[in-house]
């Protein structure tokens, strides 16, 4: 009998389970013109290496889609909450993860952290809200029932419609 399994060779189910696999990230280096003042990466830039990070993220789901094509459905940057922990400097290499949150009929929330990949501190986390748009109408859509089943097969948590 090995480790772990039962009279019959059956394994638990908690060793069953497979390990949840990695959440989507992207690496970026911290550049001379992302820094401020003071010489660490500008609070602007935090939005740039997550507009990446979230760019390259749906890429995953949706390859087809073009962030810069119009169609009959796209997606909004309606709001982002970003708390800053440690400060990032020139040369370091930020790993963004990125990992669907709550989904609304119309709505995602997407969950990242940005971790220094030379001694894994925490420097950022937060979330950003994307709202499915209409680009013809003008205006807010629900997310396609499709793209909805990609997403939560992804993790994200759908809330009541």
């Amino acid at each position: 009998m090995s480790a772990g399994a039962d009279a019959d060779g059956a394994r638990p189910a908690d060793a069953r389970r497979e390990a949840a696999p990695e959440p989507f990230s992207v690496v970026e280096r911290v550049r001379f013109g992302d820094l401020d003042a003071m010489g660490h990466l500008n609070n602007v830039e935090f939005l740039r290496f997550f507009e990446t990070a979230r760019i390259d993220y749906l890429a995953t789901l949706v390859p087809d889609h073009s962030p810069t094509a119009r169609s009959e459905f796209g997606w909004i940057f309606a709001e982002c909450h970003i708390a800053y922990r440690t400060p990032a400097f020139f040369g370091d290499r930020l790993r963004t993860f990125i990992e669907p949150g709550e989904l609304r009929r119309s709505s995602l929330r997407l969950d990242f952290r940005m971790v220094a990949e030379s001694d894994g501190r925490l420097v950022s986390e937060g979330y950003g809200v994307l709202v499915g748009y209409d680009y013809a109408a003008g205006r807010a859509q629900p997310v396609p029932d499709a793209l909805r089943a990609r997403l939560e097969r992804a993790g994200a948590t759908a809330a009541p419609r």
